[in-house]
């Protein structure tokens, strides 16, 4: 699309063809006329759709150059690399000799950052602790602040900074809110619903124009580890279906936990290349295969070498690895067998699963968690079976209507049907 759809001033639109810029994105068509227009937004979109671009010219596009003690702009970002990254854009975007913005680093001396901000700053970008421990001292004035943008919130999530988020959001008073991520879930509303219950959300899926010939893929969305347990538990059980899986982990620390969490008859589950000397496990998946009596072996990819799953109808991604390669290297189809592979994700683990969707060029079916799953809850103590919660966005958001399902693959009912395929 054309830059022109953007409506730009003359010296942003300039700019931005300097810098390189001569098409817009989806994602700052759909976005740059709300934020101009100060309305509040969640932006939702993959790596490199333009979020930090479309606020960085909607602030621009707003801002009124007046020299105040006081911020405009307050932008809340995960770590020092993205604050540098983020001023870096504003200045070259801006090339307006008369910004004044300031990013306040966690190394800095704060009692500097104080003086410098008491002279004077338009924009002021910050982690969330580090914000509010300069606004503690008295030293970040929130009174006229008219833009609080959360850069990357999911990293913030991920970091633990929730609170001061929430804190300092609730300092400004009446003012227009962005916050953007490259996924939708529980924990982001629960940072951001206090402050942001009447805010639009704005989608986009950028997943690249080459999807690649995979397994079966399927996803299901779980609150945390010990549900995760509760879940793969509850799918062994069919032991008729599931007579031969691998389950990857990402950790020999993780194999080792898991083999002792799963309800199975002895010799039924074997660890590869085990942690300890003494615990159930095999050196070779090809002995694995050999094994009638044993159907669960579960694969740390820490320290593992590639492994043949070939003849192996069912994969387990307990988690999703550190390295999207690995999951895009056992999900790409290199035979002709049916293969059918399965995650598990927390919505901590879904931006990863973003980046892995971006790179196979197609989404994930999500599937509906199994009505008997023990959905563990560490606010009330011991383990209880509960309801789904669909009220709210997030892992257990009721689906739209386009994406709903009426089939439910808990309990192998997918791989059922594979079955009787392939014996029809």
């Amino acid at each position: 699309m054309s830059l022109e759809k953007l409506k730009l001033s003359k010296r942003l639109h300039a700019s931005m063809n300097e810098l390189g810029y001569f098409n817009a994105k989806e994602f700052q068509v759909k976005t740059l006329s709300r934020i101009i227009g100060g309305h509040s937004i969640i932006g939702i979109a993959p790596e490199g759709a333009g979020k930090t671009t479309s606020y960085v010219l909607g602030v621009l596009m707003r801002l009124k150059y007046t020299h105040d003690e006081a911020p405009k702009v307050l932008i809340l970002a995960p770590n020092e690399e993205r604050i540098t990254a983020i001023v870096d854009q504003f200045i070259q975007i801006s090339k307006n000799k008369d910004l004044y913005i300031m990013g306040l680093k966690a190394s800095g001396s704060i009692e500097e950052e104080i003086e410098a901000l008491v002279r004077g700053v338009d924009i002021v970008v910050a982690t969330p602790n580090r914000a509010r421990a300069v606004y503690l001292k008295l030293g970040l004035n929130l009174n006229r602040i008219q833009t609080f943008i959360i850069d990357d919130a999911e990293e913030i999530i991920k970091q633990g900074m929730q609170t001061p988020v929430r804190e300092l959001a609730q300092s400004c008073g009446k003012v227009q809110y962005l916050a953007f991520s490259t996924v939708e879930h529980q924990k982001l509303h629960v940072m951001i619903d206090d402050f942001m219950s009447l805010a639009t959300t704005i989608e986009v899926e950028d997943l690249g124009n080459t999807a690649m010939e995979t397994h079966d893929l399927m996803l299901y969305q779980v609150p945390n580890f010990t549900t995760k347990i509760n879940l793969l538990n509850l799918l062994m059980r069919d032991e008729e279906v599931f007579d031969k899986v691998l389950v990857f982990v990402n950790s020999k620390q993780t194999a080792h936990k898991l083999s002792q969490s799963l309800y199975a008859k002895k010799g039924e589950v074997q660890v590869l290349n085990p942690l300890f000397y003494d615990e159930e496990g095999i050196t070779d998946v090809n002995i694995f295969k050999q094994m009638p009596n044993c159907r669960i072996l579960i694969v740390a990819h820490e320290g593992a070498s590639a492994v043949d799953i070939t003849g192996i109808p069912f994969i387990f991604n307990f988690e999703v690895p550190e390295n999207k390669d690995l999951f895009v290297q056992y999900s790409i189809k290199t035979t002709d067998e049916d293969v059918i592979a399965i995650t598990f994700a927390t919505d901590i683990e879904l931006p990863e699963l973003r980046k892995i969707e971006q790179t196979i060029g197609k989404k994930i079916a999500t599937m509906p968690l199994p009505e008997d799953l023990v959905i563990f809850r560490p606010s009330t103590g011991p383990k209880e079976k509960v309801k789904i919660d669909e009220s709210r966005g997030g892992s257990f958001h009721k689906k739209k209507e386009s994406n709903s399902k009426t089939y439910n693959y808990g309990g192998g009912q997918k791989a059922k049907m594979t079955m009787k395929k392939k014996k029809g």
